[in-house]
């Protein structure tokens, strides 16, 4: 049964592959070319490491600061956030200060670069700035310049935060089909309702115990990139703190869509954290409507020590079979050494947090 869905997965992705150059060559031909975008991704690093990712697109013009968009307008956009007309091979140059290096986009228009440098980045504060630019083939071709950022993890850090996003930090119902649908793709960001006190307890934790801490927060989410400015412009507005989002690429492949698990794409994205900083433990957030409390806890088992404790909002918590499945797994990370929160309203977890002692909530 494998082997003929990975044949039909490669025949659909040549398919894909010709209708798109047709596209992209009848689009020259006529000259309806859009015109090309940067689209850099929040990065992270170390005083002496910066990864910086993104995507190169061609501008499909969506608005992301429309006041009071109906709802036709907002499937309109997410339209055309998933009818992605990506530039492959493109080639970039990435700059910062006087170090310099190139880069070239993939099949799907994604880029993403690793820089090694001896100057000590930690000046620049939380934020470094990345000047990315594409490289024009022609001299007299406009210059397509963005700035990606690039967050630097510094020694003052006494902890790192990954978290979920949908049902964690923002009202999804992804435990509901209809309703999700409803929320996420008739929407947009300012139609998104955070859950009362995640902008505090975000806050809280980046600042840490201390309150001059800069602990690094790390987003993991199942949904698309083709979401990305919908979750940062959600964030922005909301006053969550800044940081890296990690999504899936959502290529129509039926080998992928048949074989994708929630767990594997988020612990193929959380392990790179971990391993980056080895020297930091992590506050691992998520909810009770997915895997994030069975993908923690293997985390825990993983990596002995590293997770100081696990913070899961319960979205289903009429649930009895579920709510007995998370107290097992609760009681195996307690034994680990590690502690485990379930909670409904943030109040709650911003309270225990302080208990560990890892936030002070004294104003």
């Amino acid at each position: 049964m494998a082997d003929w869905i990975h044949k039909i997965s490669q025949l659909m992705s040549a398919i894909d592959t010709v209708i798109d150059e047709v596209r992209r060559q009848l689009a020259k031909l006529l000259g309806i070319e859009d015109p090309i975008r940067i689209l850099p991704y929040r990065g992270y690093g170390t005083p002496n490491y910066l990864l910086v990712k993104g995507r190169v697109l061609k501008d499909e013009g969506i608005k992301l600061r429309e006041q009071e968009p109906s709802v036709y307008e907002n499937i309109w956009n997410m339209y055309k956030r998933f009818a992605t007309d990506e530039v492959p091979n493109a080639r970039l140059r990435i700059r910062l200060g006087e170090l310099e290096t190139e880069t070239t986009s993939n099949s799907e228009g994604y880029f993403n670069v690793e820089i090694h440098t001896e100057e000590d980045l930690s000046h620049e504060g939380l934020w470094c700035p990345v000047d990315v630019s594409l490289m024009s083939t022609q001299a007299d071709e406009e210059t397509v310049l963005d700035q990606a950022e690039v967050m630097i993890v510094r020694d003052n850090a006494s902890f790192g935060i990954i978290s979920d996003i949908d049902d964690t930090i923002v009202h999804t119902a992804a435990t509901d089909l209809l309703k999700m649908i409803r929320i996420v793709y008739m929407g947009n960001a300012e139609s998104r309702t955070p859950f009362d006190g995640v902008s505090d307890f975000y806050n809280q934790l980046q600042k840490g115990k201390s309150r001059e801490e800069c602990n690094p927060i790390f987003y993991v989410s199942s949904s698309a990139w083709n979401m990305y400015d919908v979750f940062a412009q959600f964030m922005e507005m909301n006053d969550i703190p800044k940081g890296p989002i990690f999504l899936k690429d959502i290529e129509l492949s039926l080998e992928k869509i048949v074989n994708f698990k929630h767990e594997v794409h988020k612990r193929e994205q959380i392990q790179p954290i971990f391993e980056r900083f080895n020297r930091l433990p992590f506050i691992l957030v998520g909810d009770s409507g997915q895997k994030d409390p069975e993908i923690y806890s293997l985390l825990v088992q993983d990596y002995p020590g590293r997770v100081l404790g696990i913070f899961i909002r319960d979205v289903v918590p009429h649930n009895q079979k579920r709510t007995k499945e998370i107290q097992g797994i609760a009681e195996k990370v307690r034994s680990l050494g590690s502690e485990f929160f379930l909670f409904q309203e943030t109040y709650q977890a911003t309270q225990f947090a302080a208990e560990q002692g890892w936030i002070t909530t004294d104003r």
